[in-house]
C-alpha cells in the first residue's frame, strides 16, 4: 500500500528501476564531466586491464569499489561465491572459463585475484544445504566445492565453519585455475600471478592468502590491525 492506494506490481519494478536511471543520471550529471577524456580513450584506444579479479555475485562486495579500480583498470567476473571450475572445454556453457580465457589469453592480464569474502550466501549454503528456491543452479554449483565443506565440518567451533569454509572455497578457486594449461603456462613462465583474498564486509578488512594457508589482514599505514569476524 502507498498512501491508502495498492500499488501492483507493475508499478513496483517501475519504481526501482526509476532509481536505477536516477543514479544513471547522477553519474551523466557528476561522473561523467569528470571522466569523459578517460571514457573516450577507452572507447578510442582499447581497454588494457592489469588484473582480473573472480569475485561474488553478493551485491555488498564489488571489486571495483575494494580496490578503487577505473574504468579500463580491471576485468571482473562474478558468480555465487566466487568459484572457478575446473578446466573443462566441453560443449557446456562456460561463462567464468570464457571470462578467463578473454583476460588471460586475449588481454594478456598479469594478475589473477580470487575475492571472498564473510557472510556469503553461496557458502552458507554448502554448510547447511540450499534453500529449496536455489536447488536448481546454486546447490549443483556450489557441490564443486565440497572438499571445504568437509574440511569446515572438523571444525570444532561452529561460529568459526562459516569462515574457514569461505577461505577454503577460495583456495578451491586458485587450484582449480591451474588447471587451465595457459593459466598454468603463465604462471611458470612469471607473466601471470594468481592472489587469494577475503574481504569482511563488517569492518572493510582485506586478508591475503600466504603461502603456508593463512589469511592475514592487510591495512593503510597507521590503521589498526582488527581482526577480522566475518
Amino acid at each position: 500500500m502507498r498512501g491508502g492506494r495498492k500499488v501492483d506490481a507493475g508499478q513496483v519494478a517501475a519504481l526501482k528501476m526509476e532509481k536505477l536511471l536516477a543514479g544513471y543520471r547522477r553519474f551523466r550529471a557528476s561522473g561523467w564531466p569528470g571522466q569523459r577524456r578517460l571514457f573516450e580513450s577507452l572507447a578510442s584506444d582499447g581497454q588494457r586491464p592489469q588484473a582480473l579479479v573472480v569475485g561474488c555475485v553478493d551485491s555488498r562486495v564489488d571489486p571495483g569499489v575494494i580496490f578503487d579500480a577505473a574504468p579500463g583498470q580491471m576485468l571482473t567476473v562474478r558468480n555465487v561465491a566466487n568459484l572457478v571450475p575446473p578446466y573443462a572445454p566441453d560443449v557446456a556453457y562456460h561463462g567464468t572459463s570464457a571470462a578467463l580465457e578473454f583476460g588471460v589469453r586475449v588481454l594478456g592480464v598479469s594478475h589473477l585475484v580470487v575475492l571472498g569474502h564473510g557472510l556469503c550466501g553461496g557458502v552458507r549454503a554448502l554448510l547447511e544445504g540450499a534453500p529449496e528456491n536455489a536447488r536448481d543452479f546454486v546447490g549443483p554449483w556450489m557441490s564443486m566445492a565440497e572438499s571445504a565443506r568437509v574440511r569446515a565440518m572438523r571444525c570444532a567451533a561452529q561460529s568459526e565453519r562459516q569462515q574457514l569454509a569461505e577461505q577454503e572455497v577460495i583456495k578451491i578457486s586458485l587450484a582449480n585455475l591451474m588447471t587451465f594449461p595457459w593459466i598454468a603456462e603463465s604462471v611458470a613462465a612469471g607473466t601471470l600471478a594468481l592472489h587469494g583474498t577475503w574481504f569482511c564486509i563488517g569492518t572493510g578488512t582485506l586478508a591475503i592468502l600466504q603461502p603456508d594457508g593463512s589469511f592475514v589482514p592487510t591495512l593503510p599505514d597507521g590503521e589498526p590491525d582488527r581482526a577480522p569476524p566475518r
